[in-house]
């Protein structure tokens, strides 16, 4: 039986997950997999005020340096999140010699190049399953499930936060405040939910995937990001009306030889499978060659989700103790050559554009005017009924356009003096 000894730092919400699988599962994993994890230490700098369910030969700690040290750990387990102290520990761990499974999105997708380079010279191994989607496989599908496959294009719903909000707007009709008060209220929303709501939690979630479909390392810095704080029930609604429905995409595609890279809200056809993906739940959906479509669900967040795929990882790594890093990790951290970055500037894609115009004659020449001049050519056109002492929406679809001109374009409407507030567009895709 293989026997890995565990040093655990951070005790947090999905640290009393891992150490409650740990406990609850001791003899399901000895009896199914033949091996055993042993929780050594748990290390949290408010240890000594928690309440801690671990097994009483389990120490408590909180001195970081000292589990880095102790060469009767193996493996470190990683569950702060963020990025100080955490890059320090993670190369401190590889450097003394212990493997490395973090649930850490923002370290991968910041430093997991290096990392891995610094983990292959030491020969330790780094896993990460649950960085994306907790407890949903898409790592091991990507890297093992279909590791033969060329992928031609990935769209994920990577965050259970935004989709709950958009999925309340949907579903109740409610404002945007109204929604991401109620995910509050549930717990699907931190107190400051910024990184959510403004794009960054799935532009760190984006770049671990796209280098691992495309062999292209993009920091976050690089990446377009949108969020949905613009969104409004007038829009949702909208798009009820033509069949589609607005979701929070992280994209990554190849067109010609470059690969576009972006996150912001999207309409796509209720049809497609990602559209019927609500509340906390995560999806991403692959279109791979020779395989095709491929479309992984299920809950991306909580407490015992994310535990399980830090828990899963741990049980690779066991049942594998003499697996090199430089076999499981080495082309991790090589970087495809020829792979070039499509510029956002340069992206093409149909608009939705909802303006907040004076309801007066001339307003929509004015407007069709801009539009025209930047080689935007509109499909369809509504205006709600006519109100006179206030502006009332008008609706627009275009045909594919450019996403520089329709930018230069809706700074120039901005500024007419029909034209109430900035202009709210929303990219389209048909995801075929």
């Amino acid at each position: 039986m293989n026997k890995l000894n565990l040093g655990l730092i951070g005790y947090g919400n999905v640290g009393t997950g891992l150490v409650q699988l740990l406990k609850e599962r001791r003899s399901f994993i000895r009896q199914r997999f033949n091996i055993e994890l042993v929780l050594k230490t748990i290390c949290d700098r408010s240890i000594h005020k928690k309440k801690v369910a671990a097994a009483r030969s389990t120490q408590l700690t909180t001195d970081v340096n000292g589990v880095l040290r102790d060469h009767a750990i193996d493996v470190v387990v990683e569950l702060i999140g963020g990025l100080n102290p955490t890059k320090e520990i993670a190369f401190g761990a590889i450097r003394n010699n212990k493997h490395l499974v973090t649930a850490n999105k923002e370290l991968i997708a910041e430093h997991g190049k290096e990392l891995f380079k610094e983990a292959i010279k030491r020969n330790r191994n780094v896993y990460f399953e649950a960085s994306v989607g907790a407890g949903i496989p898409i790592i091991n599908a990507i890297t093992d499930g279909v590791a033969g496959n060329k992928f031609n294009g990935l769209y994920g719903i990577i965050n259970g936060t935004c989709n709950f909000i958009l999925s309340e707007m949907t579903k109740t009709h409610c404002s945007f405040a109204h929604a991401l008060k109620e995910a509050q209220k549930r717990g699907y929303a931190e107190s400051n939910p910024t990184k959510d709501i403004n794009g960054m939690d799935s532009v760190h979630k984006l770049a671990i995937l796209t280098f691992l479909t495309t062999g292209k390392f993009v920091k976050p810095n690089d990446i377009f990001v949108e969020g949905i704080t613009n969104i409004d029930h007038l829009d949702i609604e909208f798009a009820d009306t033509r069949g589609l429905i607005v979701k929070l995409l992280a994209i990554a595609k190849k067109v010609n030889n470059e690969i576009e890279i972006r996150v912001h809200p999207t309409m796509i056809p209720r049809k497609h499978p990602l559209a019927s993906v609500n509340g906390i739940f995560n999806a991403i959906f692959l279109n791979t060659d020779p395989v095709g479509d491929i479309l992984l669900y299920g809950q991306g967040a909580g407490q015992m989700t994310a535990a399980s795929g830090v828990m899963s990882d741990l049980i690779n790594l066991a049942v594998r103790p003499k697996e090199s890093a430089a076999a499981r990790i080495e082309n991790l951290s090589r970087e495809f050559s020829g792979i070039k970055l499509r510029k956002m500037d340069q992206v093409e894609t149909k608009f939705y554009i909802r303006f907040m115009a004076v309801d007066r004659p001339g307003v929509l020449a004015a407007i069709s005017g801009v539009l025209g001049k930047y080689g935007i050519s509109i499909s369809s056109l509504n205006q709600k009924i006519r109100h006179r002492s206030s502006a009332v929406p008008i609706y627009m679809l275009t045909h594919p356009a450019n996403e520089k001109m329709v930018r230069l374009a809706l700074e120039k409407i901005a500024k007419l003096q029909v034209v109430k507030g900035y202009p709210v567009a929303i990219r389209m895709e048909n995801l075929s």
